[in-house]
């Protein structure tokens, strides 16, 4: 599905501004009735995503010995120091009567799984398909039976990002992290309105609804419960992680009571997006959702009506691709009275949820690279003071984004200035607002990435502001993306550094170790975050004034 680097360089040599953008684009936010902004594309995804082949290993002297796993025994594939199973169904296919069902388990497979090639990709636009329910594990230096004597290894399970509408477990690499004595585990969930859909005639039948993806998520920790010490994993010690979408789905299943024992530790990067603001609310019951118009997520029976359909079994009827065909770039997780009780915002502030540690944090630049795709990519870049308050307003809406000129007045380059409102009042604040509920509850490690010269370098032509630290840009320095901008030496020592504070928490819930430099527990009355900067990550005491946190955002209400 995704190009090779040779395809990537031709990209850059000479294609438009708006198709090197739509690389670097994860999610689609909405605020403010503005139209969906950005969506997943390929320099995002070079960026961002591995673009080495896993190939199907023929070669019997590469394959692994046979796990033994509650579906059957299967083989992976050993890649240099890395043993690999690749396409493990964890749950059967959500297909005819089970789309828009809770998962379900898969039964036995016939004979020996052979895994080593991914499984299909969840239904998203540009492909995809139903049958979609697949993870991955990824073992430094595997020996059946092996790993004993130097005890269990810990096990991140990672979520991907993608507005939960695009994204798989296939496109991360995760050697850097494993190279350092943890197991990876990748997983696919339902995307999109086969994902996470509120609709008054599935959410009678009876069952859990709405939060599908959701569902798909625990259903595949819950595997990595009864499976992982198969492979040598501890299923005592899971850090659960992701970005965007993915951090986004870690806070939620921190809120979430069925996730109650599932992961020992959890970082959410940059999914804090508009989860802890008072002045909007994202996450929304499900009768809400049913019938809201004008939200950031179009009424589940208005999109019902669209398809011809008032009943369930005439929404099973329509294809898969045309049920997420006119979706919005980004969806959010539900109110659903079992998987979410209260919203993570309600959870955190009472101390109702899962207690565990906590790493958390944004970037600096998170939506320059929104402004980019909206308005320079098009060829429409901000340039007058009149287009950025037209911008503001389109951003913000009628009511708030005449104000926010006041706050963030104009000045060239107009689109640096919108995506600094823009970062503050979606990511930033809000992530900092997360902080400060978690941090009284349970340990709570705050960072802000802020690269300024994250990859790539330099930006594409005709781009009327600098991306700086934007949406994504902190992934390929804990993932092999294999993208061909290179990071500099500086870059490689933060990449490092970061590498190291992951594997250490997901180890013993604290980052800090060896050399690295000492990253203190976030206290709201010092407010301190730990800002990963090249070549070496140090303190950050500015974050709150630097965003307008209390002097601005924390005031709208």
């Amino acid at each position: 599905m995704y190009a090779t680097i040779a395809r990537f360089r031709t990209i850059f040599s000479g294609s438009p501004l708006h198709l090197m953008l739509a690389l670097i684009c994860t999610c689609a936010i909405t605020v403010g009735g503005a139209a969906s902004i950005a969506s997943a594309g390929p320099l995002y995804d070079a960026a961002t995503h591995s673009q080495k082949h896993h190939g199907h290993s023929n070669d019997s002297k590469n394959k692994t010995p046979a796990i033994v796993t509650e579906s059957g025994p299967l083989k992976g594939f050993v890649n240099g120091n890395i043993s690999e199973f690749l396409g493990i169904p964890y749950a059967a296919p959500p297909v005819g009567a089970l789309r828009w069902m809770p998962p379900q388990s898969f039964g036995r497979w016939q004979g020996l799984l052979d895994a080593s090639s991914f499984g299909n990709q969840c239904t998203q636009s540009g492909g995809g398909s139903e049958d979609c329910l697949f993870l991955n594990i990824y073992v430094p230096n595997f020996k059946k039976n092996g790993n004993k004597h130097g005890g269990a290894m810990p096990v991140m399970f990672w979520i991907h990002g993608g507005g939960l509408t695009a994204g798989a477990g296939s496109d991360y690499d995760p050697t850097p992290l494993v190279n350092k004595g943890v197991i990876v585990v990748t997983i696919n969930y339902r995307l999109g309105y086969l994902g996470f859909f509120a609709q008054t005639a599935l959410d009678n039948e009876g069952h859990d609804a709405g939060n599908y993806g959701l569902m798909d998520q625990q259903f595949a920790m819950h595997w990595v419960q009864n499976n992982i010490a198969a492979f040598g994993g501890d299923p005592g010690n899971v850090t659960m992680f992701g970005e965007s979408a993915g951090g986004h789905s870690v806070y939620v299943n921190l809120a979430s009571p069925t996730a109650a024992g599932l992961f020992a530790h959890a970082i959410s990067e940059s999914g804090s997006y508009l989860m802890f603001d008072n002045f909007i609310q994202s996450i929304l019951t499900l009768p809400v959702a049913e019938t809201i118009v004008g939200g950031l997520v179009p009424a589940g029976n208005s999109v019902a009506a669209g398809f011809g359909c008032t009943t369930a079994a005439c929404l099973r009827a329509v294809s898969n691709t045309a049920v997420v065909s006119g979706q919005p770039g980004t969806l959010y997780a539900f109110v659903d009275g079992t998987l979410l009780t209260e919203t993570p915002a309600q959870a955190f502030a009472t101390g109702n949820f899962n207690q565990v540690p906590v790493i958390a944090g944004t970037n600096h630049d998170e939506w320059r690279i929104f402004v980019a795709e909206q308005y320079d990519a098009v060829g429409n870049p901000i340039l007058t003071e009149a287009e950025y308050d037209a911008a503001t307003i389109a951003l913000w809406g009628p009511l708030l984004g005449p104000i926010v000129p006041f706050f963030y007045p104009y000045m060239p380059p107009g689109g640096q200035i919108l995506g600094n409102n823009g970062t503050d009042g979606i990511f930033a604040c809000s992530a900092r607002n997360g902080d400060e509920l978690l941090s009284s509850f349970t340990n709570t490690y705050a960072y802000e990435f802020n690269d300024e010269f994250a990859p790539p370098q330099p930006p594409p032509a005709g781009l009327s502001f600098p991306l700086g630290a934007y949406h994504g840009s902190e992934i390929q320095y804990l993932f092999d993306t294999g993208f061909f901008f290179e990071l500099t030496p500086p870059q490689q020592q933060l990449s490092a550094a970061m590498v190291s504070y992951w594997t250490n928490f997901a180890a013993t819930g604290d980052p800090n170790g060896g050399t690295l430099p000492t990253w203190s527990l976030y206290n709201p009355t010092i407010d301190v975050f730990q800002s990963l900067v090249p070549p070496t990550p140090t303190t950050e005491t500015n974050f709150n004034t630097a965003h307008q946190c209390d002097s601005f955002w924390n005031l709208i209400p």
